[in-house]
């Protein structure tokens, strides 16, 4: 949530493509996205850091539907709403996590999805 922040005024920037594995390869625990078969080290720091970028771009998205599903499950305007305890449980968070991530997803709703303004 707090990089939301950090990156206002700028464009969401894609992350390096994920390559899926086959499923037999990821049956091999020691493969990871081909990782192990890469001798340079240079190639291996850039793959490697280009996947952790990756990874991490796709945390905080995921992270920020997870906040607008929350917010849109607790809205009091649905006759089927959600209590924030109904959505901790859930999401497997504790109840004050649920609460600051419903607001976090009512901020993202009411700015549609750009960090708000200070």
């Amino acid at each position: 949530m707090a990089e939301s922040a950090e990156r206002s005024g700028q464009r969401r920037l894609r992350p390096a493509p994920l390559i899926f594995e086959p499923a037999e390869a990821t049956a091999d625990p020691e493969h990871f996205f081909d990782l192990e078969s890469i001798e340079d080290p240079r190639e291996l720091l850039s793959r490697a850091t280009e996947l952790t970028l990756a990874f991490r771009a796709a945390t905080d998205r995921a992270t920020e539907f997870q906040a607008i599903a929350a917010a849109q499950l607790a809205d009091p305007r649905r006759f089927d709403r959600l209590t924030t305890a109904d959505v901790a449980e859930r999401a497997q968070w504790t109840e004050d996590y649920a609460r600051k991530m419903i607001e976090f997803g009512r901020d993202l709703i009411r700015t549609n999805g750009r960090p708000a303004e200070d």
